[in-house]
């Protein structure tokens, strides 16, 4: 059986391979310690170093735009954040003076008092009228925890809302001055408080 010629090839031949490989090895070597290859060397280095110093000098520059452009929208935010705030607090403060129930006009002007503990006054006054209404609306218990236990979501749609609120009312009942409330949180707290008494025209 005649061999075929491609099996036989010096191009499979590893001796030859190999030894042409170095060979090729050898010359480019020699072509880049060469006077013409280290000028081709340099123009190569050259052209990478100012391709990576061009990316460089981009990214930086993108990174700004984005950082501006994240400062704005935060600015934006901010103010958006204030001017909202702004005008909750303008309206709980005609409230104050409007309202047709003067427990909530005592509970609003302690919300809005300059000092701490009478933010922590102002949820346990709320409190008292969450449990005022929960008595006209029917519930019973020796207080109001009791009385929300006797509700379901179904006969009072506000519970959850509710135990959030007296629990916090409870904490401040039980931790007294140790019991570190924001003014933020007083705010947040009330405006719960307000969206119950809001559900049955209560204030």
């Amino acid at each position: 059986m005649e061999t075929a010629p491609l099996i036989n090839s010096k191009y499979l031949n590893p001796d030859y391979l190999f030894n042409h490989g170095m060979a090729f090895f050898k010359q480019l070597l020699a072509f880049f310690s060469s006077e013409e290859g280290k000028s081709l060397e340099s123009k190569i280095l050259f052209f990478f170093a100012t391709f990576f110093i061009a990316i460089i000098l981009y990214t930086a520059v993108r990174l700004l735009e984005i950082r501006k452009k994240e400062h704005e929208h935060l600015h934006h935010e901010i103010v958006e954040y204030a001017k909202n705030k702004a005008e909750q607090e303008k309206r709980l403060r005609e409230e104050v003076g409007g309202s047709k129930n003067d427990h909530w006009s005592l509970t609003l002007n302690y919300l809005f008092s300059q000092h701490g503990s009478d933010w922590k006054l102002a949820i346990i006054e709320a409190d008292a009228m969450l449990e005022n209404l929960m008595d006209q609306l029917g519930f019973v218990g020796e207080n109001l925890g009791d009385k929300l236990k006797s509700a379901n979501q179904e006969n009072f749609p506000q519970l959850t809302t509710a135990w959030e609120v007296h629990t916090v009312r409870n904490r401040i009942a039980h931790e007294g001055l140790s019991f570190e409330l924001s003014h933020h949180e007083a705010k947040r707290i009330i405006a719960l408080y307000e969206k119950i008494f809001h559900a049955y025209g209560y204030i």
